[in-house]
């Protein structure tokens, strides 16, 4: 008898015999894959064949093919979407919320979507967290919440309290220092104030480095092709601040180089007697429309902060037509980063240098009053009180006439314009003429043709009180300095008769 089943060599050896060389493995396919009712009945679903199983199987809902054009700009232009964080410690409800009015102000300049603002009342900044353990918990629920990526404090931050406060809200946290700088970098155009800002970052950044993993392990010793025995060397991290000190010392020469060529523009002005006035003011004050308004420079005129950080100097007259140069400076901000102030300190030494100061303030701020103070103390840092100022209270057009009765009666040397509308500045001109210093010697003198040079530097660094052509010259009476009137002093008529 018999059995009715054979054995694995049994059954190669039958499908040798019939089938040919070639399509033995086609048939061993068929026989593996060949439906068996006491093992596939088994299996629920629907069975594919060998090729349909081994094919690329598409999985629906994962294309990220754009429909329209509206969707390619959103993807990329996507705003970083922000929650505000600050801390009440003095002062009033109404000025914690103008502070991070201001944050807000600032995040939208800097490119972010602000979904959300929340402020803690506290005597003082937790040590830890900033906002304290339990509001850092609160806050992280407000994250979740408004699905932020971003959390900013309206402060600066000290290291520990960056990282603490990131380990809690899970997101990226900065403070206003760094955003600050951000706008900075973002609006910087010159190679003067891109060199400022990246190195006001790097004094940022430089204690605020972080390093794990092998950051923190020793480099290997310095063998010379040997087994590096001398032992451990700095880690990754001492290496990494090491050349961002390196960098630091080469921006500040080549910043000192920069100002060294501005430096001598100055020198050139003084030895002309040309007098200066630099426009001074919080940020978005309106102080390049003013430069615009006053001698049609073409500065960027934008509805944001810091829009314009590169000085800007122009050549301007005075209704007596007395020459004088007008400067356009960074605006200023509260709480302006110290690193800021060092870096665009040979900037800002344009309001030391200058003979007069237009400080223009915004009128329909709601409290003008703390943008003067705030402008005020990044003058005295930059040693600048000494200047005459004038307080130029802008936007009058649409400041409520309460508020500029109450600045026009505090500040005693002041002017409400508008530079949009040209409101009020006729009498600003006359006011700068009248607050230039003027030329110390008064004296009549006729000079001849020959001598029009003379007549020419009367009217470039003097004041030409009146000017009749005669016969023998021009009979000119002019305020001018001592080393003009020395020159001039061979004409007047003592010396002719």
């Amino acid at each position: 008898m018999t059995s009715s089943s054979s054995s694995p060599s049994q059954d190669a050896k039958r499908l040798a015999h019939a089938y040919p060389e070639g399509l033995r493995a086609d048939a061993l396919m068929e026989e593996d894959v060949a439906w068996k009712h006491d093992i596939d009945g088994e299996r629920d679903g629907d069975q594919f064949d060998r090729s349909e199983r081994a094919a690329l199987r598409r999985v629906a809902g994962l294309s990220t093919e754009l429909e329209d054009v509206t969707e390619v700009e959103y993807r990329q232009l996507r705003l970083e979407r922000v929650v505000l964080v600050g801390v009440w410690t003095t002062g009033t409800a109404q000025d914690a919320d103008n502070s991070l009015a201001e944050l807000a102000a600032l995040a939208e300049t800097a490119g972010a979507l602000v979904l959300d603002g929340v402020i803690q009342r506290r005597d003082k900044p937790d040590a830890a967290t900033y906002i304290g353990s339990g509001k850092a918990l609160e806050l992280r629920d407000v994250v979740l919440e408004t699905g932020a990526d971003t959390v900013i404090c309206d402060g600066e931050l000290s290291p520990g309290q960056l990282i603490q406060l990131e380990d809690v809200v899970k997101v990226k946290v900065i403070d206003r220092t760094a955003l600050i700088l951000d706008i900075f970098a973002q609006h910087a155009k010159s190679r003067e104030g891109k060199a400022q800002v990246a190195l006001a970052q790097m004094q940022y950044m430089l204690p605020r480095l972080r390093g794990w993993g092998q950051s923190l392990s020793r480099q290997m010793g310095g063998g010379r092709g040997g087994l590096a025995t001398r032992g451990p060397g700095e880690t990754k991290i001492e290496t990494d601040r090491r050349r961002i000190r390196e960098k630091m010392a080469k921006m500040r020469r080549e910043i000192a180089e920069m100002k060294t060529g501005r430096e001598i523009k100055r020198q050139e002005r003084r030895r002309n007697k040309v007098p200066s006035v630099a426009i001074a003011g919080y940020t978005n004050a309106g102080k390049s429309s003013l430069l615009n308004r006053l001698t049609g420079a073409g500065v960027l005129v934008e509805n944001a902060l810091f829009a314009t950080l590169d000085p800007t100097v122009r050549r301007a007259e005075t209704p007596g037509g007395r020459l004088y140069t007008l400067a356009d400076t960074v605006g200023f901000v509260r709480h302006l980063p110290h690193h800021l102030v060092e870096a665009f300190r040979s900037t800002m030494e344009e309001v030391g240098d200058s003979d007069l100061i237009l400080h223009v303030v915004d009128g329909s701020h709601p409290v003008p009053e703390e943008q003067l103070a705030a402008v005020r103390e990044v003058i005295r840092e930059v040693g600048a009180t000494g200047v005459p100022e004038i307080v130029v209270i802008n936007k009058a057009d649409a400041a409520d006439p309460l508020v500029l009765q109450r600045l026009l009666r505090v500040e005693k040397r002041s002017i409400a314009v508008s530079a949009r509308t040209g409101l009020g500045l006729e009498e600003l001109l006359a006011l700068i003429d009248d607050e230039l210093p003027r030329p110390s010697v008064e004296i009549e003198a006729l000079v001849p043709y020959t001598q029009g040079k003379l007549v020419a530097r009367a009217h470039t660094e003097g004041e030409v009180l009146s000017e009749e052509h005669t016969a023998e010259g021009t009979l000119i009476k002019v305020r001018v300095h001592a080393e003009l009137a020395a020159d001039l002093a061979p004409y007047t008529p003592a010396a002719t008769a």
